[in-house]
């Protein structure tokens, strides 16, 4: 993922407007380095084979990793500062796979100026595998 150069807070969001989409493809490999880096090596995440004797299309991606690109879509949307992020709650709902996009899109469903809330889903496809998040943000000026 491209990231921007500086970080500000300060971005106005309009209550109705759509924040820009986040979309990330994760590659085959993705569930591993995730694994590594959160310690949950369950293998329905890290072998294919195992995931598919137990019902699954093969490995499935950490649904904590599929949040944090709510996260990064929310942080995004008010200026790229992760100080902006104040809460996020989401509903996990499905499973999604490596290889195939994810796409996080969102609504502000109130904004002040000083503060914005979004709605936001994460999708693979049809599958809306992350529905009814919310995010609220700060959008006031940087400390």
């Amino acid at each position: 993922m491209a990231e921007s150069g500086s970080a500000k807070r300060g971005t106005e969001l309009k209550q109705g407007e759509q924040i820009e989409e986040l979309r990330v493809t994760p590659d085959k490999y993705l569930p591993h380095r995730y694994a590594g880096a959160s310690g949950d090596f369950n293998p329905i995440h890290i072998d294919p084979e195992f995931a598919r004797s137990v019902g699954l299309p093969g490995s499935i991606l950490h649904g904590l990793y599929v949040m944090a690109l709510v996260s990064k879509a929310s942080i995004d949307a008010a200026g790229g500062d992760p100080r902006s992020l104040r809460r996020l709650s989401v509903q996990f709902r499905g499973m999604s796979v490596p290889e195939q996009e994810i796409v996080v899109s969102g609504e502000v469903v109130e904004a002040d100026g000083e503060r914005a809330e979004v709605d936001l889903v994460a999708a693979q496809g049809e599958n809306r595998v992350i529905r009814n998040a919310r995010a609220e943000l700060d959008t006031g000026a940087p400390d």
